[in-house]
This record gives structure tokens, C-alpha cells and sequence, in this order.
């Protein structure tokens, strides 16, 4: 899955879905698609990433405790 860093745009591409889909987890595995060459992978932090269309990441891929203001 492609995803953006809102700060530069740059895409990065996500290579572990179920870190990237557990709110527990703050960071993601991922490899940025930036210049001719293919990077490392290295983590990222999932509050600075968004949809590549500009859209937030789900809130229940971030916040553990999305449910709990539903309920109040």
C-alpha cells in the first residue's frame, strides 16, 4: 500500500499492513519511493502519513481508544 508524508508528499511504500492497520502500534515499516533508487526500509510514524489524496489515515488505525469517545 502506497501512502503520502504529509510534510513532503513523498509516497512511501507500507510493507507491514498489520503494523500499519494496529492502532498499538505508533510506527510503520516502510520504504520511501523518493529518487531513482529503491531505499531502505525504515519506520514511520503513522500521525505524519496520510492517503496520497491528501485523506487522514482512519482513526481507528491510530487511536486505541476510538471507541471509548463514542461512547461518552
Amino acid at each position: 500500500m502506497l501512502l503520502a508524508e504529509k510534510a513532503t508528499g513523498h509516497l512511501v511504500e507500507v510493507l507491514d499492513l498489520q503494523g500499519l492497520f494496529n492502532p498499538l502500534e505508533p510506527t510503520v515499516r516502510g520504504c520511501l519511493h523518493f529518487g531513482e533508487e529503491a531505499q531502505d526500509p525504515e519506520p514511520f510514524d503513522k500521525s505524519k502519513l496520510a492517503f496520497p489524496s491528501g485523506e487522514a489515515l482512519p482513526r481507528c488505525w491510530t487511536d486505541a481508544h476510538y471507541r471509548d469517545r463514542l461512547r461518552q
